[in-house]
């Protein structure tokens, strides 16, 4: 009877959803630097760290997606922008080549307080 109590009251708890982070990806047909993207970056994305903190979800530019903020029109592609519950926290503009693009995304995840550091 107490078990059974307690499960219910546990049911009443409420929980609270992770925060949901992506990395979003504007590309357009014949952009030459998403081509350098996909052939450099894509294929080892999703097995990143950074990968698993925040999925990437592409977009055609001229089709933004539905329940984003951004901060301002996507310009130039590709455009990666960082967004945790469908507010903007920040952008790379450009794809600037696979060392720096590391970096980049190391710092605008760092200001935007995610830990990327492994957890053993």
């Amino acid at each position: 009877m107490l078990r059974a109590i307690l499960i219910c009251l546990i049911g009443l708890i409420p929980m609270t959803a992770p925060a949901e982070t992506r990395l979003l990806m504007a590309e357009e047909p014949g952009c030459v630097w998403c081509e350098r993207w996909n052939k450099e970056i894509g294929p080892i994305y999703p097995k990143t760290t950074e990968g698993d903190i925040a999925p990437l979800q592409r977009y055609d530019i001229l089709s933004p997606p539905v329940g984003v903020e951004l901060t301002r029109r996507v310009v130039f592609t590709p455009t990666f922008i960082l967004v945790r519950d469908g507010q903007e926290l920040g952008r790379i503009e450009g794809y600037p080549g696979e060392d720096f693009f590391w970096g980049l995304l190391g710092q605008l995840m760092e200001q935007s307080g995610i830990d990327t550091e492994e957890t053993g």
